[in-house]
């Protein structure tokens, strides 16, 4: 059974369209909607599931958070890049805070800190809060940074190979509580 992400790869390539080209990019803003992505459909990629995350990868996964009766707003099905851990948990970037357009910016931005230009399983971003804190250039990273407590995470970790980090940036699965995401997005936007 093939995924949602590797049809997405498939319908690109059928298109002659490579990822992360500004082409690519275009067709899958004005497709992903149209793909019906699931986060149930994305978590069946048994192989790609692990019970680990790796600084500088990406992980989709199911969280429920420890403070969610005091927080404003909270997304259940979280698009992860850890960024330092912790003996509970970790910290990370959270791209569903922003639009699918500024994901983009922001990992092209990023994409300097890269260990390698493979984009492939080998691929990772070399970053820590404390570079993310001076880097000026990266200002949308403001509104991504979330604590994530193991104890709180309801499912293993779907880890994103950097070939697939443009399709999981523009697939519209984030899963806002207590606001929609037009608004999460707008607020956002106010810390940066």
């Amino acid at each position: 059974m093939s995924t949602i992400i590797q049809r997405i790869q498939n319908s690109l390539s059928k298109e002659g369209l490579q990822v992360r080209t500004n082409a690519a990019r275009s067709w899958l803003q004005a497709k992903a909607k149209n793909l019906n992505p699931t986060s149930d459909n994305l978590m069946q990629n048994r192989q790609r599931l692990t019970d680990n995350t790796i600084i500088g990868k990406m992980y989709f996964f199911y969280y429920d958070p420890k403070t969610k009766d005091s927080l404003p707003y909270y997304d259940r099905f979280p698009l992860v890049i850890p960024i330092d851990q912790y003996p509970d948990g970790f910290l990370g970037l959270n791209l569903h805070y922003i639009h699918p357009r500024e994901r983009i910016i922001l990992l092209d931005k990023l994409s300097s800190t890269l260990n390698n230009k493979n984009y492939d399983a080998t691929t990772k971003f070399r970053i820590n809060y404390s570079y993310l804190s001076s880097a000026s250039k990266v200002y949308e990273t403001k509104a991504c940074i979330k604590k994530y407590l193991f104890r709180n995470i309801d499912s293993k970790f779907l880890q994103i190979t950097a070939d697939e980090w443009d399709i999981a940036a523009f697939l519209p699965v984030e899963n806002f509580q207590k606001a929609s995401k037009q608004k999460v997005f707008a607020e956002s936007r106010k810390k940066y």
